[in-house]
Formats: structure tokens, sequence, C-alpha cells
């Protein structure tokens, strides 16, 4: 199904249900010749794992997973590479009452009227679950981008109502280790420590929270991106909107630009390169060399255990309590699930220019 793909030269096809047996994704036009281990890849899924925080769902995935095909001796062939992903702790039971509910804000009107049937065991192809195939198909893009010199980064920026403050943002060096010293992936620990009160707090309450997460890329050559259809900037949107709780995403300064003057929001340049980076590093959808910008809108996990109005599927109307495993937030978790997309997407433009004019790094 081409709903369940991405990418034109680098493409990466998803496939698998949250309560199916297993989960996995194929890629197709890796290089040969990278080095390629199952212990890189199970790293970056160990990142989208529930348990790094009190409030995660207590599903608890080992996410082990194995490279079919595309691999030989730690080196990729540049053949399609499968990976399978087993699931080992679905509980389908805890789903049983949901079978005729419609559950509010999920996926479950949609996939009923599109198919004329929904898969009701957690969501099916609809469920967080499916990202995990994501991550491990990321950590191969990843390594694509890195021989080109790019690196991805991103972090949890806010958590409901709590936000790093700009000048806080300012004054942090951003990398990987300071990114990751605390589980909510916030480099501010007050902050952090902050958000996971507030977890706490909601939790308690049976309810759950949004956040907005921060992706920088560094690295990137200018030059990388399409002038048209697949601009840079329309891709990497379009494939962070494809992650199920992503509601918007802003690009360099966004929204704010809406609300200055040409004078303001123009990136002037010197010999010494840009005085500013309003437009995120990406201008007439082509990268500039900066620093790529991207900022990622989430909306509350759904699955919250307050009383809810709903309908089933023959229109009568119910109220429900949702039982079962859920997080509180798609946060820490869904940090990792960007940078995966984000890698995917520039993984892909970097095969392409090297179809238009390849410099290696």
């Amino acid at each position: 199904m081409a709903g369940s793909s991405w990418g034109r030269l680098f493409r990466v096809s998803t496939w698998g249900e949250s309560h199916g047996p297993a989960l996995g994704a194929v890629l197709e036009g890796t290089p040969a010749g990278l080095d390629l281990a199952v212990a890189e890849i199970e790293q970056e899924l160990a990142l989208r794992r529930p348990g790094l925080i009190s409030s995660a769902s207590p599903r608890r995935e080992e996410d082990r997973v194995a490279i079919l095909s595309g691999v030989f001796e730690g080196k990729t062939t540049g053949t399609p590479i499968s990976l399978i992903i087993y699931n080992r702790d679905a509980k389908s039971a805890d789903y049983e009452d949901l079978r005729d509910v419609i559950r509010p804000g999920q996926g479950d009107w949609g996939y009923l009227k599109k198919y004329g049937l929904r898969d009701h065991r957690g969501g099916g192809r609809s469920s967080a679950r499916e990202t995990a195939a994501r991550v491990a198909a990321g950590a191969v893009a990843g390594k694509i981008i890195a021989s080109a010199g790019i690196e991805v980064l991103g972090y949890t920026k806010a958590l409901g109502g709590v936000e790093i403050p700009e000048e806080v943002v300012r004054g942090i060096t951003l990398t990987r280790e300071t990114i990751r010293q605390h589980p909510l992936f916030c480099p501010d620990l007050t902050t952090a420590e902050r958000m996971e009160e507030l977890l706490s707090q909601t939790r308690a309450a049976g309810d759950s929270l949004g956040g907005l997460v921060e992706i920088l890329v560094r690295g990137c050559p200018p030059g990388l991106g399409e002038p048209v259809f697949h601009k840079l900037d329309a891709d990497l949107a379009g494939a962070l909107m494809s992650i199920g709780s992503v509601k918007a995403v802003e690009i360099g300064d966004g929204f704010a630009l809406a609300k200055m003057k040409g004078s303001q929001a123009n990136d002037q340049m010197t010999k010494e390169g840009f005085i500013s980076n309003h437009a995120g590093g990406i201008l007439g959808g082509i990268a500039t060399g900066q620093e790529i910008v991207l900022r990622v809108g989430c909306k509350p996990i759904p699955s919250i255990s307050r009383p809810q109005r709903t309908i089933d599927v023959s229109g009568q109307e119910k109220e429900i309590t949702l039982k079962g495993r859920h997080d509180v937030s798609a946060l820490p978790r869904i940090v990792p699930v960007c940078e995966a997309m984000v890698k995917i997407v520039l993984a892909d433009h970097l095969l392409l220019q090297r179809t238009a004019r390849w410099e290696s790094k």
C-alpha cells in the first residue's frame, strides 16, 4: 500500500500492527558498503521504549531487531534491507470491551469509514507502536547522512504548559549528552523536574499532555533539496506530520514570520555568511548550509482514564472510561521518532543530490 511507504531513492516501507505477531520495515536504496550492526539499530530503538520515565506505558517490549536481508558480514550489500521486530508483550484482551466502540481522539472513525472495518486491538496500524519500525529505518538512514557529516538532534522543548525559557536554551550547548542526561530528553534539568511534576499530577488526574519537540540538523550541505514539489522543508514537514501524534510543524521562526516585516525576516548576508537564521536553514526549498531548525507540536495522548462521550459502530451513544496501558504524553518517546523521520528525508535527498551534483564532504 502506497500509504505505508516514504521516499524516492531511499525508500522506506513499514508493516505490521500493534498487537500482531511482529512489525518491521523494508529499506530500498541503501548504498552498498556501509557498516551496519544490529546493536546500532537497537540502541536507537531503546530510546523510544516505554519505561524511561514513571509516567510511561507499562507495556514492556524489548524491541530486538533481526536483519533478514541486505547486510552481509556487517556491511550493507546495496539490496533491500528487511528488518523485523517481534511483539512480545501485547495484551489484546485489554481492548476487547472496545471492539465496537469509537475511541475519542483516535483514528478509529477514519479507519472504519475508509476500510469498512478496523483493527480494534490497540489501534492496529494507527498505533504509536508502528513508530518502532520508523526508528529502526532511521538508524540505517543515520549511517547514510553521517557519511556526509550531518547530525540530527531532537529534544523536548515543552511539555504541557512547561517550556524551557528561550534565554535558557540559548545558554545551553545542545549535544546528544546534554539532551539525554535526563529521561525526558530535556537539556535543562530545572525545567525537566517541573515537567516530571506535571506528568505525575496529570497521570493522577487520569488525563494526558501534549508537547513540543525541537529538532536541529547540523552539517547539512548547502544545495540539498528540490526547487518545486519536493522542497526540503516540504518533505521534512510532510514526514514529521506523518507521525501519529503530530499536529503542527514549524520551520525556523515559523508563524512568527507572519508578524514580521521583510526587513526583519530576511536573512541578510556578509562575506562571512548569514547574519541571522529566521528561515531555519532552508530557502527556496533548498538548504542554505545553516543549521536547520524544526519544531513539532504533539497533541495529548487520546487514551485517558477519565469518562468520555462517544458512539459505537452502530451510532449509539456511549460513555467510556479507557483501560489498558498508555503513556501520559507522547514525549519523550516521540523524540527519536522525529529524529528518524528527519534522517530518512535527508538520506533520500542526499541520494537525489548525488544524481544531480554530488560533492562528498
